[in-house]
């Protein structure tokens, strides 16, 4: 395998712990959507975390259409996108924090020289910057180095997706098997192994020794060649698939 030399790192519940927070501040929007087209169904937090993980709000609003049959003006989604993000980035400057061990272990990386270090996220750039700014990691990415699937393309897409991970490789000037993404959802993998990137899951930010399990599972079986617990592992794993 040729040597790694740039780190893609997605964000939320990789860096960041996230996700919950994230979902806890949509779901009020998502089950007003439902309301407005007259469907029945309503999310808690927790609930819109189990099934859209991974996915932005964009591609969530896309998966909630099909799922109950309802179609959604393009004004109307957006003005939904934008109050989405305000909402979030509320949320996240206030409470967000970062993954455990995550910012040692990149104080560790950044300080070796060895690897480039970029973001690539479903989520919109301003919510990654809140994040990574309220953990204190914006230190070690640059913000022209973060990359978001809602908002870095002419075209808004979501992972699995793999644009938005070619897209880096093409702004930063490498190829995809000279990096290494670091992920913890199935379609954050998904989108890494279908831009052909090798792949560390990260399971650290899920609840419990069974959930960490059956994600681990998951996460191999969508293309990720090592899961670590912890991101005290992350340089054992890297060493692994470069000996790979």
């Amino acid at each position: 395998m040729p040597k790694i030399t740039e780190l893609l790192l997605d964000c939320d519940n990789t860096l960041v712990l996230s996700e919950e927070l994230a979902f806890e501040a949509c779901a009020e929007l998502a089950n007003e959507i439902l309301e407005k087209h007259n469907i029945d169904a309503r999310y808690t937090g927790p609930e819109l975390l189990v099934d859209f993980v991974g996915q932005n709000f964009r591609g969530m609003m896309n998966s909630l259409q099909k799922k109950y049959n309802f179609e959604m003006g393009e004004q109307e989604f957006n003005d939904y996108v934008e109050r989405e993000l305000q909402a979030v980035i509320k949320t996240l400057k206030a409470k967000a924090q970062p993954c455990e061990g995550c910012n040692e272990a990149l104080e560790k990386l950044y300080q070796s020289k060895r690897y480039g270090m970029a973001v690539v996220s479903s989520s919109a750039v301003p919510r990654v910057k809140a994040s990574l700014q309220k953990v204190g990691q914006d230190k070690y990415i640059p913000d022209d180095l973060i990359f978001s699937a809602a908002t870095s393309l002419p075209k808004p897409t979501s992972k699995p997706d793999p644009a938005i991970y070619l897209h880096a490789c093409k702004v930063i000037g490498v190829e995809p098997k000279q990096c290494c993404a670091i992920e913890d959802s199935k379609s954050g993998v998904g989108s890494a192994n279908n831009a052909g990137i090798p792949i560390i899951g990260y399971v650290g930010s899920y609840h419990g020794e069974e959930m960490q399990a059956e994600m681990e599972k998951v996460l191999k079986q969508s293309g990720a060649q090592v899961v670590m617990k912890h991101w005290n592992e992350v340089e054992k794993c890297l060493k692994e698939i470069e000996e790979s």
